[in-house]
């Protein structure tokens, strides 16, 4: 009897389980669960929860939306609300009138206020006062405050340039009160400015320019500075190259460059020095302007709506210098 050839048994590839091995999975906790999770028993249209979230995940401009509108409702609201909301207010409030008896605020509609205000030859002459002293502080900043920033951003080294602006930056920590007061001490007809040059001019119109220039000068500086410093040198050189005198370079090529600073420091000074109270207080004596009428009337008089009429006046002031300063282009560029 022939011997049968020997069959070779058969190799499971790596990893293969027998038959029974797959029975044996099929039927433990373990094996069905990954059967139930195989490929082959989901259902038509499964996805993984990980699938779930990317398909869910929103288009990245809105995202990008949503986020700019978190961040900017918060000022925004600030703005509507606080800012413009109050302005509102004093604008409704100067069509009120008061109680003749009592004093109280009467919500009925009436323009006697507005009338008064612009027919009033009181009010008339603190405007024009309030306005030309505004103006004058306003020219007097950009006259100290130009060569200052030139030769802080051009001439000076680097420890004298951070010393300068030490100095400059120095009057905005003290208080207000304290160098308002200052200054009623040295412009005293018995104070210091009286005992070294024999003369004083007192308290009045010249004080109050005098104080403001001081206080709001800082705030002409600072701007001035950083646009002069914005300034190449190489256009200076190019300038004198071909030529042109320092006058000329001045007047023609840096100029231009730096009236953005200007026109920028003489908003603050104007505004400020426009709405001003405290220190004509101190040192104006007998001087009046809008800001102390302001408060005369709102504290003293107890007319709040004859107030907010009058509080009209320096905000259309404010509008106006801002659409001058746009018409020439200066806030374009600064």
């Amino acid at each position: 009897m022939k011997d049968r050839p020997r069959r070779s048994p058969t190799r499971r590839p790596r990893g293969a389980m027998s038959p029974a091995g797959r029975l044996r999975g099929a039927m433990s906790p373990a094996g069905r669960l990954r059967g139930a999770m195989s490929p082959a028993r989901r259902l038509p249209g499964w996805r993984s929860p990980a699938g779930r979230l990317r398909g869910a995940t929103m288009p990245i401009w809105l995202g990008r939306r949503i986020s700019l509108a978190l961040l900017l409702t918060p000022p925004l609201a600030w703005l509507v609300v606080a800012y413009l909301g109050s302005l509102a207010v004093l604008l409704v409030s100067a069509f009120w009138t008061t109680n003749a008896f009592t004093g109280a605020v009467v919500h009925t509609f009436t323009s006697d206020n507005i009338v008064r205000v612009v027919t009033d030859a009181v009010f008339r002459t603190a405007t024009v006062r309030t306005v030309s002293v505004a103006l004058v502080v306003t020219v007097l900043c950009v006259v100290l405050a130009v060569p200052m920033a030139f030769y802080m951003a051009k001439v000076a080294s680097s420890r004298v340039r951070l010393a300068l602006v030490v100095a400059v930056t120095t009057p905005l920590w003290a208080s207000y009160l304290v160098k308002a007061y200052a200054w009623r001490v040295l412009l005293s007809p018995e104070g210091p400015m009286s005992w070294a040059t024999g003369y004083s001019p007192g308290y009045g119109l010249t004080a109050t320019v005098v104080t403001l220039t001081y206080l709001w000068l800082p705030y002409m500086v600072i701007p001035v500075f950083a646009a002069f410093e914005r300034v190449p040198d190489s256009l200076v050189d190019a300038s004198s190259d071909l030529g042109a005198s320092d006058s000329a370079t001045l007047r023609m090529v840096v100029a231009p460059l730096v009236f953005p600073g200007i026109a920028a420091g003489s908003i603050f000074t104007f505004s400020l020095s426009l709405g001003d109270y405290i220190a004509v207080t101190i040192v104006g004596g007998k001087t009046q302007m809008l800001g102390n009428i302001i408060y005369g009337q709102l504290v003293t008089a107890n007319n709040q709506p004859l107030a907010a009429a009058l509080s009209i006046i320096p905000l259309a002031a404010i509008i106006a210098y801002l659409l001058a300063m746009r018409r020439t282009g200066a806030l374009e560029n600064v």
